[in-house]
């Protein structure tokens, strides 16, 4: 069989206003998403599967400073880090996903081998460093994780809440989450998602990207999602899988799907919310709510496209 293949990434919604940085800072993160939707590219033009395609673009983002996953990851309210991850393997249901993990430096990697590996969906803090390192996958020191930007932004962060402005904080500031989404020639789906939480986040809070059917979700011949946003509210409404439930159950396009999520359903609850999507088709989705999402994708047309606000940078044809 041999088919259409596509790949969607997103890099978390809530982007930075535009002045917060250099057009040099916005051009470096356009390029990171073109590597990681290259990574995955490679990997699906090649004949490789969707869950290799999704793990190899996912990584390069945990790699990249710019993004809330793996290196750069915000700091909780004690100034360490705790990484969560899932994926999803469309063709039989299957997956794997770790979280409050402190040493795993891919942490989607770890989630792929609790997938392939145990017996388990779900291991949780020392337990995931414990298995990943027994699994021979690199580990580091929690401060490997730790920028500069995160720093400062955990120190905005409590000094919000001591004057009580905390509500008037911006996505950007609080959040982020890193995912994609892959179909394969052989009409296989994958999503995947990873994410450092948000910044000042209590001491062993868990979001919704190590939640199965909450951050991530991959079904064939329907879609695979992966979320950014609050993810209490992700949990609450079975986020990622209300998206294929709408389109198995009610027949909704995966745009009216996802579109229904972000723009109703989360936008109901006042948070900023996004989504990497793809169908079976090899159609891609990525809406959100918020000033900006960093994401982007390539169709089966095999052009790609990154963005970071409203615009769209067209790359052009892939090789």
């Amino acid at each position: 069989m041999t088919g259409p293949i596509g790949i969607c990434i997103h890099g978390g919604c809530g982007t930075l206003d535009r002045s917060l940085q250099s057009e040099a800072q916005w051009a470096e993160s356009r390029d990171h998403l073109a590597q990681s939707l290259t990574a995955g590219w490679r990997v699906l033009k090649a004949g490789g599967g969707a869950l290799d395609a999704v793990e190899a673009a996912v990584r390069v983002m945990e790699d990249s400073a710019h993004f809330n996953a793996g290196y750069g990851a915000a700091l909780n309210e004690a100034s360490f880090h705790e990484l969560d991850a899932s994926i999803m393997n469309g063709a039989d249901l299957s997956a794997g996903a770790v979280c409050a993990a402190r040493r795993i430096r891919n942490p989607i990697t770890a989630a792929r081998a609790v997938m392939e590996k145990s017996s388990c969906v779900l291991l949780a803090a020392e337990a995931a460093d414990a298995f990943a390192e027994r699994q021979g996958l690199a580990m580091v020191a929690n401060s490997y994780f730790t920028t500069q930007q995160r720093v400062d932004a955990l120190a905005s962060l409590k000094q919000r809440a001591e004057r009580g402005t905390l509500a008037a904080a911006s996505e950007a500031e609080k959040h982020g989450t890193v995912g994609a989404v892959a179909l394969d020639a052989h009409g296989n789906l994958a999503a995947g998602t990873s994410t450092g939480g948000f910044n000042n986040k209590p001491v062993g809070r868990i979001g919704d990207t190590p939640i199965v059917g909450a951050g991530t979700y991959a079904r064939n011949g329907v879609c695979a999602v992966s979320g950014t946003g609050q993810g209490e509210f992700f949990i609450r409404s079975s986020a990622a899988y209300d998206i294929a439930a709408r389109m198995m159950y009610a027949g909704n396009s995966l745009e009216e799907a996802t579109d229904a999520l972000v723009f109703q359903t989360l936008k109901g609850y006042g948070i900023g919310a996004g989504f990497a999507s793809i169908d079976a088709s090899g159609k891609v989705r990525a809406p959100f709510n918020t000033l900006g999402m960093y994401r982007g994708w390539i169709g089966a047309d095999g052009k790609m496209t990154v963005a970071t606000h409203l615009e769209e940078h067209h790359l052009g044809a892939m090789a």
